[in-house]
């Protein structure tokens, strides 16, 4: 395994939450990150975002790692959960809340959407 991906193997599994994105979740830097920071804001989850655009190797490793080809990328205790769209569609069906609340991690927002 290279660097880079022992450094996203290490985020990954020592954070309840990762949100692999562009820009940082005090100023995201595409819409699609901001989506997935207004979720996770809204359901008032402790998360770890990860400047992406900081990295050329760490924005391309994170895709290699998960085999997913966008960014934002979510994980949840050491599993990825999906980009933004993933997300947004199981924050409208309750699911997301619920895959949280189900991996221990706190929900202490709006946990009804």
């Amino acid at each position: 395994m290279t660097a880079i991906h022992d450094f996203i193997d290490n985020e990954v599994k020592s954070n309840p939450v990762v949100l692999f994105m562009k820009g940082t979740p005090d100023f995201p830097q595409c819409g699609f990150s901001g989506q997935v920071v207004q979720i996770l804001n809204y359901l008032g989850v402790d998360y770890k975002g990860v400047n992406v655009l900081a990295d050329d190797e760490l924005r391309q490793g994170i895709k290699d790692y998960s085999q997913w080809p966008t960014i934002p990328q979510l994980y949840v205790r050491g599993e990825f959960v999906g980009g933004c769209d993933i997300v947004r569609e199981m924050f409208q069906a309750g699911e997301l809340q619920q895959h949280l609340t189900e991996k221990g991690v706190v929900v202490r927002g709006h946990a009804e959407a």
